[in-house]
């Protein structure tokens, strides 16, 4: 146990499928998983446990923000001997060629966060997603016919900006969206030697009038979930 993390350490599978939401993990774990529990609850941070088609996966919430998914990914991957952690969150879009429930398959992201140079010195502002496990989740969506774009994407610390450069971000770096998580999340794989990807579908748009409800972004992403969970079945 952790002080963040009450499950044995039996309990947390090799895979995790990590969304921000409790309730959108509470909502995997409902509609994909058989024989799940609740293996942790600790300050409402949903983690469930159970089968994906024979296959063992935790789906574990990490909250909003890098400092708690830095926090919640460090820790499965240090104390719980996790693998594989795969982000499936949202993405607000920084280019009209992206439409609302469009998934991505982050290959890099920026930051401007200071997240990595407090962890441990590092000063890089690109963190990259590991190439083996984007290799496997890109032959998941092919397996199930399912669309996704590989692309740059930018990592925020900060949602409600007075003044909002993405534009700058976008042409200097190649992003085509923003969130908030990715850039903490691969840091920490690569510190410590472990395995992290990201999937993120649209749900508002920087350049588009267009944004999903709060119950589409809980429920209606289903193509990244499945993506993520059908690529767990191809690890070990």
């Amino acid at each position: 146990m952790t002080p963040h993390i009450e499950a044995k350490k039996e309990d947390i599978a090799k895979t995790v499928i990590m969304p921000g939401d409790p309730l959108r993990a509470k909502f995997i774990a409902e509609t994909y998983l058989k024989d799940y529990k609740l293996v942790n609850n600790v300050r409402g941070m949903l983690a469930y446990t159970g089968n994906y088609k024979d296959t063992k996966v935790t789906v574990m919430a990490s909250g909003m923000g890098m400092p708690s998914i830095g926090i919640y990914s460090y820790e499965l991957y240090k104390f719980y001997d996790v693998k594989n952690i795969i982000r499936v969150g949202t993405c607000g879009a920084y280019t009209k060629d992206l439409d609302l429930f469009d998934v991505i398959l982050v290959n890099a992201c920026y930051s401007e966060s200071s997240y990595a140079k407090t962890q441990n010195g590092c000063n890089d502002e690109m963190m990259y997603a590991s190439s083996p496990l984007n290799f496997y989740i890109k032959e998941a969506s092919e397996d199930l016919n399912k669309h996704i774009t590989i692309a740059n994407i930018h990592s925020s610390d900060v949602f409600y900006k007075e003044n909002d450069n993405f534009k700058d971000i976008y042409n200097k770096y190649g992003a085509l969206a923003c969130e908030m998580e990715s850039f903490a999340l691969f840091h920490n794989a690569n510190v410590l030697n472990k395995r992290a990807a990201c999937l993120l579908t649209v749900s508002d748009s920087l350049v588009k009038d267009c944004k999903a409800t709060t119950e589409e972004r809980q429920k209606a992403f289903t193509d990244m979930i499945e993506i993520a969970l059908e690529s767990a079945t191809k690890l070990c």
